[in-house]
């Protein structure tokens, strides 16, 4: 029929610049986490990496209020995610793990926890999710999205790594890593607290959990 022709042509039309918009935030995406990866990279470099911002108010659990100025003299790992994300679940055993081996060598792993759907922005699904899911480490939430945008985030999950002097020294966006991740807590909980020069050597912070 003749009507199907204009609907046909619209619905391709529309295919393509939701195509296009999707291939655009994916670039957008990568290009973020290529620039603060590139700033975050040279572990040998800590003065020059940029300090993170400070957590945003919200409600955390697990946990009094922390602060990263609180936190300096721990390496702190900071992962943005939601309950109902499915490639944060995925991430989470590996995050979980790191909190049961090192948290007491000097690792803090702080959750933030920045919703995607309406129903995630409710704290009490939030708490319920926390508990189901075994989370023992503090979580605080970002229903503003303040600390999100403070860090640039463009992508669930994304993953910080904060020497103890409170600088960035790694970070990646999506799933994957997981070994380079651990390789770059052990090495910075071996770091002396200036950002440098390791009071120990990093296999021995390995050796140490095993």
């Amino acid at each position: 029929m003749l009507w199907q022709k204009p609907v046909v042509s619209v619905l391709v039309l529309l295919i393509a610049v939701f195509g296009i918009y999707g291939l655009a935030k994916r670039q957008t995406i990568i290009k973020t986490a290529s620039a603060i990866k590139r700033i975050a990279a040279d572990t040998s470099e800590a003065p020059t990496n940029p300090m993170a911002p400070e957590f945003a108010p919200g409600t955390w659990i697990n946990s009094e209020r922390l602060t990263l100025k609180s936190l300096r003299g721990r390496v702190v790992l900071v992962e943005f995610w939601t309950f109902g994300c499915y490639n944060c679940r995925n991430t989470l055993p590996y995050v979980k793990r790191w909190h049961e081996r090192y948290s007491d060598k000097g690792l803090t792993i702080v959750g933030v926890h920045s919703p995607e759907l309406t129903g995630e922005r409710n704290i009490d699904n939030v708490r319920q999710e926390v508990v189901s899911l075994g989370l023992k480490y503090p979580v605080v939430t970002d229903n503003d999205y303040e600390t999100w945008k403070a860090y640039n985030v463009a992508a669930w999950p994304t993953i910080f790594v904060l020497d103890k002097t409170g600088r960035i020294r790694w970070m990646h966006v999506g799933e994957g890593s997981y070994d380079e991740a651990e390789q770059t807590i052990q090495k910075l909980l071996a770091e002396d607290g200036k950002g440098s020069d390791a009071s120990h050597n990093p296999a021995q912070v390995a050796a140490d959990v095993t």
